[in-house]
């Protein structure tokens, strides 16, 4: 499936709900890309999972703005290949470097740059301690096991809405939208 037909799908995804995230976050390695930056030159030429870049170009037509928090010790190396995919330029915040506090401190910067309330944000992540810290702070998180791809997304989705909806309305949206994802 090629970046237009996933795009494509995923403003699909989109369209179904009316409660949106103002930013999406994405974790780097093994979430955005298969493998760990330090474990690679920055001589090489970095590949996305197949499905990252139309989810990030769905995103940013449908005016949601996107973030990375990663705990890499290698930043650097992070930067060249997000420069050589050229998707650099579509994060509103980068906060790549190694730190002890799982993810919180990354988003502690990324609210501080960007004014977005954490009830507002969706965190997609390869790790469950980072979920779990995260998801402490109101940011809706979502585990990833083989990368991001439209299941993740429309998962993430889904309860990005389930968690703004008030609690007394949208049942009827909300079955809606589960027969949606089941049927795709």
């Amino acid at each position: 499936m090629g970046d237009d037909q996933v795009k494509s799908e995923a403003l699909q995804i989109l369209g179904l709900f009316q409660i949106l995230p103002r930013l999406v976050v994405f974790d780097l390695d093994y979430t955005l890309w298969p493998f760990y930056c330090e474990c690679r030159s920055r001589q090489e030429m970095p590949s996305l999972y197949p499905h990252a870049k139309g989810i990030l170009y769905a995103l940013k037509d449908k005016g949601i703005k996107v973030a990375i928090a990663s705990r890499s010790p290698t930043s650097d190396i992070a930067k060249i290949f997000l420069n050589r995919l050229e998707i650099e330029s579509m994060f509103v915040a980068k906060e790549i470097f190694s730190s002890w506090t799982h993810k919180t401190e990354h988003f502690q910067r990324i609210n501080q740059r960007t004014g977005i309330p954490y009830n507002s944000i969706l965190f997609f992540d390869d790790e469950g301690r980072n979920i779990k810290a995260v998801s402490g702070t109101g940011v809706t998180s979502i585990l990833v096991e083989n990368g991001v791809n439209l299941n993740s997304f429309k998962l993430g989705i889904t309860r990005f809405a389930q968690n703004s909806a008030p609690s007394t309305s949208g049942k009827q949206k909300q079955l809606k939208i589960l027969d949606f994802i089941h049927t795709k």
